[in-house]
């Protein structure tokens, strides 16, 4: 790659690169286009990843995880995003790991942790639905304390891993007439609940190979020992940790956007127009030479980030910035390298047209470019 090391990167990080490199390259891209087609993942890569220490690098060795910091998550989620394909959902399974690791109980985190990190167990996260997207305070998902059960009757839509999940951080309403203070988080184990039903995977734009589905509950019983912390704080708790997701997010299209440069430069030195190549008119090298500018500014604020997260200093309004501009960032460049590609940038068979579909719902997901301007607004 044509870019400067990142400022946090080390030999021990360089080596980890250099391991999940190899992972991408023999287990992955060579089944991009069958996962594609089938709408998920196989199983076993789970459990490929897990045997390398790849689901959990930031979770504590003590619940099973490889004892690293969100810098070794930031390695994996760029080699995922150099790849061009973004079909494995280990991003929503390390944020489901978090929200156990901060927030649940010793007993939670003993039982859940250890299995994730081994790939037995695959996290989701199920808060959107067919009413309420961003708007988290509007979920209308309910979950009724019955003796030691919650009794849960709902529904829920796009939910990344919702195929395969076996324990999903589950926002309900405990208390509708509360706001955001009737909002409570339950882990559910799939394969324990009865009345749960696994909905269609749904036809998307991009991502084809992540398995986004619609969720159904009736009369599903979860044990009040699956609250995650304690009922009610289920808002406070989304919120201290959309930083990390949305940080995440936004280190995926920082990886995104360097690729993209980086296939298109290659593509307009080789390609010839008029008895010279692409990049030898002024224009392409015009416009080459800007999103390179814009693209290395960009790495520098979300190197800049990563460290503020390891070292616990990453505001909210922080991490919405990285969210707002690398999503948007990354929309604006795969659209304008495509377009030297001529009519083979809108053929799927070139790498650039599955980056310009997979991109579009980073503006949507993780809290949409509208949410991330109202929150970085509230904090002028």
């Amino acid at each position: 790659m044509r870019y400067p090391k990142p400022s946090w990167m080390n030999s021990d990080l360089e080596l980890y690169r250099s391991n999940i490199r190899r992972f991408v390259e023999t287990e992955i891209k060579p089944n991009q286009h069958k996962w594609a087609k089938q709408q998920h993942v196989d199983r076993e890569l789970w459990n490929k990843a897990g045997e390398m220490g790849l689901l959990s690098a930031d979770i504590p060795e003590e619940y099973g995880g490889a004892g690293g910091d969100f810098t070794h998550m930031a390695v994996l989620f760029e080699e995922l995003a150099y790849s061009g394909d973004r079909s494995f959902g280990v991003h929503v399974h390390a944020i489901a790991a978090q929200y156990i690791l901060n927030h649940g109980t010793e007993e939670q985190k003993q039982y859940f942790l250890p299995k994730m990190a081994s790939g037995e167990m695959i996290g989701a996260i199920a808060m959107s639905e067919p009413g309420a997207g961003s708007d988290l305070q509007g979920i209308r998902t309910s979950a009724v304390k019955d003796g030691n059960h919650y009794v849960v009757n709902g529904s829920k839509i796009f939910i990344s891993n919702g195929y395969l999940a076996d324990v999903i951080i589950l926002v309900t309403k405990t208390d509708p007439a509360a706001g955001a203070k009737g909002t409570t988080l339950l882990l559910l184990e799939t394969k324990k609940a009865e009345g749960f039903k696994v909905g269609r995977i749904l036809e998307k734009l991009g991502q084809k190979g992540q398995d986004t589905c619609e969720l159904f509950f009736d009369n599903v019983r979860i044990p009040t020992q699956n609250v995650l912390g304690a009922e009610g704080m289920g808002f406070m708790q989304l919120m201290v940790e959309l930083p990390y997701e949305r940080l995440m997010l936004g280190v995926g299209a920082m990886a995104a956007i360097e690729m993209a440069i980086e296939i298109t430069l290659e593509y307009t030195k080789e390609r010839k127009a008029f008895g010279k190549t692409i990049f030898d008119f002024q224009n392409t090298r015009f416009k080459m030479a800007e999103l390179k500018s814009q693209a290395v500014v960009a790495r520098a604020f979300i190197d800049n980030s990563i460290e503020k997260l390891v070292a616990g200093k990453l505001d909210a309004a922080t991490a919405s910035i990285a969210k707002l501009h690398l999503s948007e960032l990354e929309c604006k460049v795969i659209d304008e390298c495509l377009q030297f590609f001529g009519g083979y940038g809108y053929m799927m068979e070139y790498p650039i047209a599955q980056m310009y579909a997979d991109a579009r719902v980073q503006r949507i997901y993780g809290g949409s470019s509208e949410i991330m301007k109202e929150i970085i607004a509230r904090s002028l």
